[in-house]
């Protein structure tokens, strides 16, 4: 029974591990179909190679940073217990390697390529999991300190605050570093609009993430008998109250349409395994709002050209989601109860303040160094044919 017990509980997370691999096919084509054309295999070229960086780096530093573990020993004993630890790693990686795709979207048409890859290696090698073992693994006595300040530790069941809120603040300055698009804003004042490229692939790239979310809520419980069919019908609602909330705010636009569901699930990741599901669907909600509202703000009236709004979506709806699991998995509004709003808004602050100084020495470093951007001529033939030589639908056949 017990081998039984532990074969279940490795396919189980194994399964959860794909289902997240899978979301980064998401990343991908909703990032493809928001760039413009001439930038669209660069878009699916970063995701994949990020991904590839970060498995690297979190297998041989990150997830020894993070929970103290490491896998230089021997095969015989890596496939213990049905090799579950190795298992556990798969999925915890799909995460960790969120956070560059997130940034990626911020960054995109306009930055470097390698030094990207060394950006990755050294937020999924070491910022990320430094946040990922305080929150998650209890590092250095914060968790124990909230809980004794506030009553309960900070609670972030799937990440609203650890994947999300800290993916979306490392691109802030990011994106502040790396600047605006050329012609993007221009001196009189007007704004070229740079339409996405493709409303089909970045509805693609929607349908995937949200698809692929269950298994990265749902399987956070990360062993089968703690699955919860709440966090199933939570994340749903949330999905849908994002959609319909952006529907409305964004006036029938199909690329608000398509990132509200994703600012729903942003949100609810925290608290979906607390909440009510009116609570979730009123979380995701405002979310959806939330994203609407803010990418306007930021790209019109602040003038930070955040190409696919990673900043509003991740970062400030993982921090109300972060918040919002506070309120709503309070048992005074229907939810479990066992979370405090002082504790949740103690943990959301010090992932928001980890990631923006993380994400200003990472890319100030880099940007004093090998610099951060494409010259003016890379960017104005696009990142596909100045990085990758090749675009993604050449305009003519080569006849011989």
């Amino acid at each position: 029974m017990e081998s039984l017990q532990q074969g279940t509980n490795t396919l189980f997370i194994l399964l959860g591990a794909i289902m997240v691999l899978a979301m980064h096919a998401g990343f991908a084509f909703l990032e493809l179909g928001t760039v413009r054309k001439k930038n669209q295999v660069n878009a699916l070229v970063k995701i994949l190679v990020d991904f590839s960086v970060s498995t690297v780096v979190y297998f041989t530093v990150g997830y020894g940073v993070a929970y103290g573990a490491h896998f230089f020993v021997g095969a015989e004993t890596l496939a213990m217990h049905s090799g579950y630890g190795l298992v556990k790693f798969f999925f915890l990686l799909t995460f960790a390697a969120a956070i560059p795709a997130i940034v990626s979207g911020g960054i995109a048409e306009r930055a470097k390529f390698w030094p990207q890859l060394l950006a990755t290696a050294a937020i999924v090698g070491f910022v990320y999991p430094f946040f990922e073992g305080i929150a998650w693994n209890e590092h250095f006595g914060v968790q124990a300190w909230i809980k004794t300040l506030t009553g309960a530790v900070f609670h972030d069941f799937a990440g609203s605050v650890v994947v999300h809120a800290v993916g979306g603040w490392i691109a802030l300055p990011a994106v502040l570093l790396l600047g605006s698009r050329a012609n993007r804003y221009r001196k009189d004042g007007a704004i070229s609009a740079h339409p996405p490229s493709s409303i089909p692939f970045l509805a693609l790239g929607s349908w995937v993430l949200v698809v692929g979310w269950f298994g990265f809520n749902v399987m956070s419980a990360q062993t089968l008998d703690k699955i919860s069919g709440l966090v199933a019908v939570n994340s749903l609602m949330a999905m849908v109250g994002g959609t319909l909330a952006a529907l409305v705010a964004g006036r029938n636009d199909p690329g608000f349409v398509h990132n509200g569901p994703l600012a729903g699930l942003v949100a609810v990741c925290a608290g979906s395994d607390l909440m009510h599901p009116l609570g979730a669907l009123v979380v995701g909600a405002v979310a959806g709002f939330i994203f609407v509202y803010m990418f306007t703000l930021t790209q019109n009236r602040w003038k930070i050209d955040d190409v696919l709004g990673v900043w509003p979506l991740h970062g400030l709806c993982g921090t109300w989601g972060g918040l919002a699991a506070g309120l709503f998995g309070s048992k005074a509004l229907g939810g479990l109860g066992g979370v405090t709003f002082t504790g949740q808004l103690l943990g959301t602050l010090m992932g928001v303040g980890w990631a923006l100084l993380g994400g200003t020495v990472v890319y100030g470093a880099l940007k004093a160094t090998l610099g951060l951007r494409l010259s003016q001529e890379e960017e104005y033939d696009g990142a596909d044919l100045s990085i990758h030589k090749i675009s993604a639908t050449p305009d003519r056949e080569v006849s011989w």
